[in-house]
């Protein structure tokens, strides 16, 4: 009967191998699609400070002195902050709405938008006794022309993480599938298969489980609970092979488990911790995962033992490519630190909520 439960367990492996090829892995699909995203802050400060330099350069037609550009340049921030603030407020507030809509559909809302926004700024100036006549068609057009130039900029930056992502995945899923961490830990279980079958058995389903994630349709974005289950079974699996030379610690908080990463970025670095703490030392070493929240923060922690010493240094392959995955979905809202004290390698990952 076990031993059917481990046949079981291959054949699980087999056909999720089998089933997603790497030269036949399905493309990112998605029943909608939003092409550009301004509830990200970094992507309001770069908006504000783009329409403020426009702003800027436009008091300096006409100026004849200082006081002069400093007086056209406050009639300009009057009219344009409120209204680059009010267009990033509604395209952030229908972000869902929109993402609903066709691509050519996203760009007509958002020039609409910008140039209803920049009527609005007009329309304060008037109010206050600024300008007079008052230029509604130059603003609207004004308005219309700065949204394009900014949606351009916004659709580049987010058709910008398809790629990174995609070489990313193919990075992760390389070092994930090498033939040696395979053989390795098929070895163990065709070791254990006699002797311990409920510890095969367990150790299939694990690499089963970690095949079937690393395979599946790719996301933007995964809860940690996500993320932190792989990296459970990558670990697991790592236990049969190492035995009393890893020692694993969790401390996890529960409040932390929804917040969004990139998918497949936490499992590379308990790798790491493991390939450069555990394996060049005899006695082993101390692999500790920690998350916790802090108001709208979620900060993660991979931290390793380093008992063999610091060792060769790597090339830094998955760690710049877990910062840049990182900037990509959370831009400046996201932090990535490494560093290594008193004995002890840590990264630190931290993430909004």
């Amino acid at each position: 009967m076990r031993d059917s439960r481990i046949l079981s367990s291959f054949q699980d492996l087999s056909s999720t191998m089998g089933a997603l090829p790497l030269s036949q892995m399905p493309e990112h699909r998605r029943d909608v699609e939003l092409v550009y995203d301004t509830c990200q802050l970094g992507v309001v400060l770069r908006v504000v400070l783009f329409v403020q330099a426009i702003a800027w350069v436009a008091a300096l037609y006409g100026a004849q002195s200082l006081v002069d550009w400093l007086e056209t340049l406050a009639v300009l921030t009057a009219a344009t902050l409120p209204s680059v603030l009010i267009w990033l407020l509604v395209t952030c507030g229908l972000k869902r709405q929109l993402a609903r809509l066709p691509m050519p559909a996203q760009w007509a809302a958002g020039i609409g938008l910008g140039a209803v926004s920049a009527i609005y700024g007009c329309g304060m100036l008037v109010w206050a006794g600024l300008v007079s006549p008052a230029p509604w068609l130059a603003s609207a057009a004004s308005g219309a022309l700065v949204a394009t130039v900014v949606v351009a900029g916004l659709v580049w930056r987010l058709r910008a993480k398809a790629p990174a992502g995609t070489t990313a995945r193919l990075a992760e899923l390389q070092a994930r599938i090498r033939p040696h961490f395979l053989f390795n830990t098929l070895n163990s279980a065709i070791a254990l298969v006699r002797a311990e079958p409920a510890k095969a058995e367990a150790l299939l389903e694990d690499l089963s489980e970690l095949f079937r994630h690393a395979l599946a349709d790719s996301q933007e974005a995964v809860p940690l609970a996500q993320e932190l289950a792989l990296a459970e079974h990558y670990l697991a699996i790592e236990q049969v092979r190492f035995g009393e030379r890893l020692r694993l610690e969790w401390n996890l908080d529960p409040k932390a488990a929804g917040a969004k990463l990139p998918p497949l970025i936490l499992q590379p670095l308990v790798e790491n911790a493991v390939k450069h703490g555990v394996e060049p030392s005899p006695t082993g070493a101390t692999v500790r995962i920690t998350t916790k929240r802090r108001g709208g923060m979620v900060v993660i922690k991979v931290t390793n033992t380093v008992p063999a010493g610091s060792g060769p240094p790597g090339h830094g392959l998955a760690q710049d490519n877990v910062r840049q995955r990182l900037a990509l979905l959370h831009d400046v809202e996201g932090r990535f630190q490494s560093a290594l004290v008193n004995g002890v390698y840590q990264v630190r990952l931290e993430i909004p909520i």
